[in-house]
């Protein structure tokens, strides 16, 4: 086995953990130790499993070492204590919470030099360095899931210490791409270097017949459209279990809208007219930005808004079809531009903009059949259910995705703006309920006869 970049796997540890401590650094202890909304933990307990994940993999299972604390094992075990308990569990306080995530730092790095024993369980979690990413990524996951409970925060809401400005959008064409019939490989390729989740393996040959997808996000004009023409009393734009969360939610616009006349949520900052549809986002009430993708829609809003333009929800495949396949190479590509890593000119990510940019703002990030912002602004629902690829083999442990397959969970692929750039790799793979919308997703569309539109025949019953 090839030895470690240790100074490399230092400095990857350094930046996750600084921005982890940036992101909360903003909030008074009351504000991080409280739940403020169920289907969200409060945020002391993600950066307590942040630690506690690290100590598991990288002391315990790698080497064998006892728990440092093992009240604290059991504590931010996510099987056993579920979101909704986590408010009332006996939480540690800011010293404590923070000198354990420093101690089980350091207690990993002095053991970067240790050995394992060839064909070991250790051995195959060391190969490539696969543990350390696993770990990095695993805090990079939850800092876009401490950045939701932010968004959700009301009064006092939560102010970023910095944003970074986007790009202006430029003018793109919003017909739709036309994908040719063939087959392509989707999935993480074997011989590819670099970190994957078990769930973007192996890659395999897809046969899709031809499709259409949008060249762009669906925007908040667009959306507007479908608002304010009555989109959430038109049952026949429904499937009968969007309709049910539809009348169960009272929805009526995507979270985080507020309708034209309303008071803005106390400790905001308005920055738009009251006679318009305005959101809020974190801190500030903005006029709606036509021009921006639609975000916090659940699978349900996008199932009805595509049937509604009369087109549907692509399938996972069609979408990364369309996002990372070269017709001209023949293969696909590690992002929709190319296989160089993301950055400024590509796409919207790594957190600090707080927000999604207009569309058209990332020329440079299309994919080779044109199609804008597939990654990052927004996670784009797709109409697929989350189920491993053929071969799946789970690996190091079946709780990060094979308990989840087969259950209601949809499939979203793109990542958003607050993801952080190494997650955000073409192959990534998120799933959730269809009544999410917490998360930072929106919507792409497609038309096509190649995929069966679960619950079409439910529409308008």
């Amino acid at each position: 086995m090839p030895s470690l970049d240790r100074p490399a796997i230092r400095r990857r540890f350094d930046d996750v953990r600084e921005r982890t401590l940036a992101l909360v650094a903003p909030l008074p202890w009351v504000l991080l130790r409280k739940q403020h909304i169920p289907i969200l933990s409060p945020m002391v307990w993600d950066v307590g499993h942040i630690g506690n994940f690290e100590e598991m993999w990288l002391l315990h299972r790698l080497r064998g070492r006892g728990w440092m604390e093992p009240g604290l094992e059991r504590m931010f075990d996510p099987v056993t204590n579920p979101r909704p308990t986590r408010e009332a569990l006996p939480l540690p306080a800011r010293p404590e919470l923070f000198r354990y995530l420093s101690q089980v730092r350091e207690r990993v790095l002095d053991d970067l030099h240790d050995p394992a024993a060839p064909g070991s369980e250790a051995a195959e979690l060391l190969a490539g360095g696969f543990v350390y990413e696993m770990v990095a990524e695993h805090e990079e996951q939850h800092q876009e899931t401490l950045l939701q409970a932010m968004q959700a925060m009301a009064a006092p809401c939560y102010t970023p210490a910095l944003r970074r400005p986007t790009p202006h959008g430029r003018p793109v064409d919003r017909d739709m791409v036309e994908i040719p019939a063939g087959p392509f490989l989707m999935g993480h390729p074997a011989q590819r270097s670099g970190f994957a989740y078990d769930n973007e393996r192996e890659a395999h040959e897809v046969d899709l017949p031809t499709f259409r997808i949008d060249r762009t996000p669906v925007t908040n004009e667009d959306y507007l459209a479908f608002v304010e023409g009555g989109g959430y009393d038109r049952r026949e734009h429904w499937s009968a279990a969007g309709w049910r969360w539809r009348q169960e939610s009272a929805a009526r616009a995507p979270l985080y809208w507020l309708p034209p006349g309303g008071a803005p949520p106390e400790g905001t900052e308005e920055r738009a007219d009251r006679g318009g549809w305005r959101l809020r986002r974190l801190d500030r009430v903005l006029p709606l930005d036509p021009a921006e993708p639609v975000t916090h829609v659940s699978y349900w809003e996008a199932e009805a808004y595509a049937r509604s333009v009369g087109k549907r929800l692509p399938s996972e495949a069609e979408w990364e079809k369309a996002a990372l396949w070269d017709p001209r190479a023949g293969r696909a590509r590690r992002y929709p531009w190319g296989d160089a890593p993301p950055s400024g000119e590509h796409a919207n990510l790594d957190q600090l903009a707080f927000g999604p940019a207009q569309v058209g703002a990332y020329p440079a990030g299309a994919s080779a059949y044109g199609c804008h912002q597939m990654v990052g602004d927004t996670w784009e629902w797709t109409a697929s259910d989350f189920t491993g690829y053929p071969g799946f083999r789970a690996f190091p442990y079946a709780e990060y995705s094979e308990i989840f397959f087969g259950g209601d969970s949809k499939v979203l692929r793109g990542g958003s703006w607050a993801t952080r750039p190494a997650v955000a790799r073409g192959t990534f793979r998120n799933w959730d309920l269809p009544i999410r919308r917490q998360i930072f997703t929106g919507i792409r569309c497609a038309v096509g006869d190649g995929f069966e539109d679960a619950g079409r025949e439910e529409v308008g019953r």
